[in-house]
């Protein structure tokens, strides 16, 4: 999730954690506990943009990476609040800010190495990694917690932010099932056969999701409103293999493979090679002319290898999207 999203956590949890003990300073531990995993964009910075991407969220939003930073994190905590807190009182805040932090990427579509050193990605792809009807409840209850120094009243606020967060990332999950139904079935009427489907939300909101539907031959891509009243349209984008042939001894671009899971077009477009990962959708309708919102352009440099380069997004796209989205979720 955002920064944002991720320091209000962090803090609730802090609160739920040790609140009687350190009162307001829990939004200090909170917040700063919550941002430590995603510092791993930091470490991207002077890495490659592949590898930039190939990092985040593994190590760091690890389980493993967390048993060990917890101990040191309490223990330093501990000393800074001498007689407030206890080693293992301090090391479990620790742990349970970070933990929350991984739990809630868990329901994005970009997912976690929560069993890092494992190879694998959870992802529940239920939730957008903005969304302000999860962060806004939780964020009012604790101005509400700040503002007041009883502590049974600070929990009260804290609960009831926690339950309506929690509630609605609840009622996400039901609708993503919903919204994975209605694709089944038009696909079933349609007589569209295929090999698998995953079913994300757009941007912002829980109402319009994307379908991703691979075949043999290429992909079907869809999207549904709840308020639909039109039958489902798939777009169908084929497999481009004599161009993947291009490609198939860069290091990059088996890189990539692996981070988009497999769901990936190559294109070409003024005699260049892109690689478009599909997991997070399109910013234009056009199946001619496609512009994905995560591409990479492949630029040659000796015998079939290449270097991948992210394509910059330009204020103009994301507020086409928006556009676009906005429009699409009331209905066709």
């Amino acid at each position: 999730m955002d920064s944002l999203t991720q320091i209000v956590l962090g803090i609730a949890t802090a609160e739920l954690v040790a609140g009687k003990k350190l009162q307001n300073k829990t939004f200090l531990y909170g917040a700063v506990l919550g941002t430590i995993p995603d510092l791993d964009i930091l470490v991207g910075k002077f890495l490659s943009d592949v590898e930039g991407v190939a990092i985040h969220r593994g190590l760091s939003h690890s389980l493993l990476f967390f048993m060990f930073l917890s101990p040191v994190l309490g223990w330093l905590i501990s000393k800074i609040e001498k007689e407030k807190i206890s080693f293992k009182s301090a090391s479990l805040l620790a742990f349970w800010c970070l933990v929350t932090h991984v739990i809630l990427d868990l329901f994005t579509s970009w997912g976690t190495q929560i069993l890092w050193p494992l190879d694998y990605r959870f992802a529940l792809k239920t939730i957008f990694v903005i969304d302000p009807l999860y962060t806004i409840p939780l964020l009012i209850s604790l101005i509400f917690v700040w503002r007041d120094k009883e502590f049974l009243v600070r929990r009260k606020y804290l609960i009831r932010g926690l339950v309506m967060s929690s509630s609605y990332l609840l009622l996400t999950c039901l609708l993503k099932l919903f919204a994975m139904h209605q694709f089944e079935n038009a696909l079933e009427n349609q007589k569209l056969n295929y090999q698998e489907l995953i079913v994300k939300p757009t941007a912002f909101n829980c109402i319009l999701w994307n379908a991703n539907i691979a075949t043999s031959k290429g992909y079907y891509l869809a999207d549904y409103s709840l308020f639909d009243s039109q039958p489902i349209r798939f777009t169908f984008y084929s497999k481009n293999r004599k161009l993947e042939e291009k490609l198939v001894n860069s290091y990059d671009f088996q890189s990539l493979k692996k981070i988009s899971e497999g769901w990936y077009l190559v294109t070409e477009k003024n005699h260049r090679l892109y690689f478009n990962d599909l997991r997070f959708g399109l910013l234009n309708d056009s199946p001619e002319n496609p512009q994905f919102a995560f591409s990479y352009r492949m630029i040659p440099m000796s015998d079939g290898i290449y270097w991948a380069e992210e394509v910059p997004k330009a204020k103009r796209d994301g507020k086409a999207l928006l556009e676009k989205i906005f429009t699409r979720l009331k209905g066709n």
